[in-house]
């Protein structure tokens, strides 16, 4: 799914990052644990949280992953979003629940990430 498409469908403010909207996605993981984050996440996928800290932006670059959808009407602060354009990072805002934002895409098509051992 391609971001711009997962904008449409979660009705999302773009907060950084519009000019890389064109990016696709290969599935999405619904998490406010960083640990579980750098656990199972990968570089192609779109992390939904209700976390708006400097700690998101520092464990998706550790894992270049670039694109972050902020629930809840939740919205990060000028510094997050400043460091989020330095690392060309996709963020968005929505007004869903982290359940509402995961289901809407689901029910689009984008899938879940694969756990090891599932």
């Amino acid at each position: 799914m391609l971001l711009k498409e997962a904008k449409e469908i979660l009705d999302a403010e773009i907060l950084a990052g519009e000019e890389y909207m064109g990016r696709e996605v290969k599935a999405a993981f619904s998490c406010d644990l960083m640990s579980d984050v750098l656990a199972f996440v990968d570089d192609k996928v779109l992390l939904l949280t209700g976390l708006t800290n400097l700690q998101v932006i520092r464990t998706a670059e550790m894992l270049d992953l670039s694109n972050i959808v902020f629930v809840r009407g939740k919205r990060p602060n000028e510094d997050v979003c400043r460091l989020a354009k330095e690392k060309k990072m996709v963020l968005m805002g929505v007004r869903h629940t982290l359940f509402e934002a995961s289901g809407l895409l689901y029910k689009s098509g984008l899938g879940a990430i694969e756990i090891e051992g599932e």
